[in-house]
């Protein structure tokens, strides 16, 4: 069976990593002349760490990431803890992995090493897509048309193949979100192994070191004013960044006074459907069920999509994928839309915050809870999802990287 995969982000090299060695024929093709992924930090829960590490990232991983010993919700105005959640040991005990935050390309690269060279085809914007009884057409805009058995559409918010089989709209936000990196080394403090959360009205920040500490990747959300771009790549003001700011607690204020370059974009999502494949065709990632970042869980969702739709390829009559294809789509819809729905309460939560009152001292047993409590997020495990009876699918080890 051919397998076609447009997008080489995060979605569609683990889904082509996934497939490795199982007999079917992978072929990823993106539109950008050059292999690398933009953006700046990343935050991996158990949930996809567990299955990075089965696709032999694992070394890579501890090798590239920080693992965080815990999330810490702070008041806006003077930084007080207002609630933890416990990661570290307590995490990896609990749910087998451990929490990560790294530099998103490095994740990307780690990713496109693992895979067999040729995988990926460069300079392949795909333009449109259509099905047929024997397979998928794909076109390019230089003109190049190939054919595969199935088309996986891991192309983002604003998928060609997406829109191959719905007719909407990514739906704006109404928040802009500003990214950016700053040397560890710059800060008059040493940065913690920990996600540190601001949370104010109407707005909030999230700093977390990456690359093995050496840079603190810095995330910053507030009301969208004036038009906003989509681009990874759109530039921001620094200065309308830390006077955005400018009230807020000092140890944040010292954060992002030596931001030198940021990125700023509008964000947008899709409300989710009850479907998003065809007989030959399916979504992967943001494609299928683009998430606001506020439970930080974006690549998360793709890492599992990846997994699970790998494993009912794998499975699939290669002439008649269809019931592969809608297996996989109810295996995962229930749970990506409760993220999704769950990503957009999150943010009015996180927007809503004031402190109009003391808050009690957070203890050990309280952070301990919170993470407990995330069992149903961090505790699902993409290789038992497929199979009803907890059997976990064996598909052929990678070589570690």
């Amino acid at each position: 069976m051919r397998i076609a995969v447009v997008g080489a982000g995060i979605a569609g090299l683990t889904l082509g990593l996934a497939l490795a060695g199982t007999g079917v024929r992978v072929r990823i093709y993106e539109r950008a002349p050059k292999l690398r992924e933009v953006g700046a930090g990343i935050q991996l829960s158990p949930n996809a760490v567990r299955s990075l590490c089965r696709l032999g990232l694992d070394g890579h991983l501890r090798r590239v990431g920080v693992e965080a010993e815990s999330i810490d919700r702070l008041a806006w105005d003077d930084g007080r803890l207002l609630s933890r959640t416990l990661l570290g040991t307590q995490c990896r005990d609990l749910y087998g992995a451990p929490y990560y935050t790294l530099h998103r390309a490095d994740l990307h690269t780690g990713l496109t090493r693992a895979l067999a060279p040729g995988t990926v085809r460069l300079d392949s914007a795909c333009t449109s897509v259509a099905e047929h009884d024997g397979g998928v057409v794909l076109r390019f805009a230089d003109g190049t048309v190939e054919e595969a058995d199935v088309l996986v559409g891991a192309d983002g918010i604003r998928s060609t193949v997406r829109a191959s089989l719905m007719e909407d709209e990514p739906r704006p936000a109404g928040r802009s979100i500003y990214r950016g990196l700053i040397p560890a080394d710059r800060l008059p403090w040493s940065p913690e192994p920990r996600v540190r959360l601001w949370m104010g009205k109407g707005q909030h920040c999230v700093c977390y070191p990456i690359s093995g500490g050496r840079l603190v990747s810095f995330a910053a959300t507030a009301p969208t004013v004036g038009p906003g771009e989509e681009s990874w790549s759109a530039a921001g003001d620094p200065c309308e960044l830390r006077d955005l700011y400018r009230d807020w607690d000092g140890t944040l204020r010292s954060i992002l006074a030596i931001v030198e370059e940021t990125g700023r974009w509008s964000l947008y999502d899709r409300a989710p459907v009850t479907r998003w494949s065809g007989d030959r065709t399916t979504l992967v990632g943001d494609a299928a069920h683009p998430m606001l970042p506020f439970m930080a869980q974006g690549a998360n969702q793709a890492i599992e999509d990846a997994v699970v739709l790998a494993a009912c390829l794998a499975q699939a009559d290669g002439h008649r994928p269809a019931a592969a294809l809608h297996h996989y789509e109810r295996l995962r819809q229930e749970r990506t839309t409760r993220v999704q729905n769950g990503s957009r309460a999150r943010g009015d939560a996180l927007h809503n915050a004031d402190r109009t009152h003391d808050h009690p001292r957070v203890d050990h047993a309280e952070a301990l809870r919170s993470l407990r409590e995330r069992a149903w997020l961090y505790g699902y495990d993409a290789e038992f999802a497929i199979d009803p009876e907890g059997n976990a699918w064996t598909r052929p080890q990678s070589t570690p990287t």
